[in-house]
């Protein structure tokens, strides 16, 4: 056999198609992804979580400046702002809301959440799609006159469940290096 022969064959891999613009299913995301943004905002978290997937991980990288020859090695994720999985979520949430020891967002913070540029593509599996959006974030505290802004793209799976969606994975790359916000208590 020659060294040609002998390799094994390359896998196809079939790519993501993307979900047009519009379509009922597009709408339907970005219906989800509204509701998501407006349940966070009004500190509905109860109600949030039931749109979370029990398998669900949601992450928020690092991310160091590198000059362009080397972006790809930008987003650090070894070390990260939130490595959540369901469980974990659930333990923030009975705590933000069951006691009086989430002292971090107690008076709770005032958040305004802009989802935007919205790109879906079909997923890995037939019940499955990938969601890129892009995010805004105002975040003010207390009687300040300032306010905190956290921007960000946001790479989701949404599963689909009955006629709506969960949310099965999350990883957020914030587009600040440094963060100007005193914690990060809030859910992104």
């Amino acid at each position: 056999m020659s060294a040609v022969q002998e390799q094994a064959p390359v896998a196809t891999e079939v790519p993501a198609q993307r979900v047009p613009i519009g379509s009922p299913v597009y709408n339907q995301i970005l219906e989800f992804l509204y509701d998501e943004a407006t349940m966070l905002d009004e500190i509905r978290l109860k109600d949030w979580v039931t749109t979370l997937a029990e398998d669900l991980v949601y992450t928020a990288p690092l991310r160091q400046t590198r000059p362009l020859a080397n972006q790809a090695a930008s987003i650090i994720r070894t070390v990260q702002h939130y490595h959540d999985d369901y469980r974990s979520i659930m333990g923030r949430i009975m705590r933000l809301t069951g006691t009086k020891s989430a002292w971090a967002e107690d008076p709770p913070s005032r958040t305004r959440r802009m989802v935007t540029n919205v790109l879906v593509r079909t997923g890995d599996a037939p019940d499955e799609y990938k969601v890129q959006s892009n995010l805004l974030i105002t975040r003010s505290r207390f009687n300040f006159d300032e306010f905190d802004l956290i921007s960000g793209v946001r790479q989701d799976v949404l599963r689909v469940s009955g006629s709506s969606f969960k949310l099965a994975r999350r990883e957020i790359l914030l587009d600040q290096a440094v963060l100007g916000t005193p914690n990060l208590a809030i859910f992104l």
